[in-house]
């Protein structure tokens, strides 16, 4: 079964608004996408839909905000894993999903990590952003993976170590594990005209990734960086879909650390399949 191309569409649901792509759901069951702030409980800096504990925001108000969000998006009976990101290039595995393995997963999450893969149905993934670029990466077989890239993530490859995780799963399920057939999907990040970061970094950038890399020469494009490593890793152009929106631009509708001056809430990357 072939995977339709990828599109990200914005949905309405319970309050709440996120980007997904319907025609993946109705091909393979993953419900993957990426929230909005608003239809939320948090207060100011956080308001409202802040997804991520450790901010400084009310632990209540956040565990309300994820559960709104999970029901909103049909992924409210799911066991749903967050990660302690760390900014590096670690993915782990969600093989059966059993009460076991989620908490061995658990413990190691917590102990640092910036991807998940997941073969197991009726568990869900769901990463924190405020500025960094998340991706996630579906095959037709309804493995996912959820990957944080900010620039040192980016800069290590964690797009490219996602692909390679789902195809891993693929491959212990017997599928064939092929990544050319896989959908990649970036999500809001900060765009090169916010980002200046300096063209030390940006060289490092250029000579790992390539010039797309570079904007005005000390601006960094994270998301050509994402792309990159996604091809080397085996997914085609065509098959990688982009929201398209920078979070600095857009604080109506996402959190920017940088724009906010380092104090608001995240927003998420989610993705979840059920049996």
């Amino acid at each position: 079964m072939a995977l339709p191309l990828p599109t990200l569409q914005v949905r309405h649901s319970a309050g709440l608004s996120f980007l997904t792509d319907e025609a993946l759901f109705a091909a393979c069951g993953v419900r993957a996408g990426f929230s909005r702030r608003a239809g939320g409980v948090s207060a100011a800096p956080y308001d409202s839909l802040n997804l991520g504990t450790h901010v400084g925001d009310e632990r209540a108000a956040v565990l309300e905000n994820r559960a709104r969000l999970m029901e909103a998006v049909g992924l409210g009976a799911a066991e749903l894993v967050t990660l302690n990101q760390v900014h590096g290039d670690t993915v782990l595995f969600v093989e059966e999903g059993g009460v076991a393995e989620l908490a061995s997963v658990r413990e190691r999450a917590e102990a640092g990590a910036d991807g998940v893969a997941v073969a197991a149905p009726n568990v869900a993934a769901l990463l924190c952003f405020a500025d960094c670029t998340p991706v996630i990466v579906v095959s037709e077989t309804g493995a996912f993976a959820v990957a944080h890239a900010g620039w040192r993530g980016a800069l290590a490859g964690i797009p490219a170590a996602a692909v390679r995780a789902v195809a891993a799963l693929d491959a212990q399920a017997g599928a064939a594990g092929d990544s050319s057939g896989y959908n990649a999907y970036i999500g809001p990040h900060i765009g090169p005209e916010c980002y200046e970061c300096g063209a030390e970094l940006v060289g490092r950038f250029t000579e790992r990734y390539g010039e797309a890399c570079a904007w005005e020469g000390d601006h960094l494009n994270l998301e050509a960086a994402v792309r990159a490593s996604l091809a080397e890793a085996g997914i085609a152009p065509e098959r990688i879909a982009s929201a398209g929106e920078c979070t600095a631009c857009h604080t109506d509708y996402y959190f920017s650390y940088r724009a906010s001056g380092g104090t608001c809430g995240r927003h998420g990357a989610f993705a979840g399949r059920k049996e």
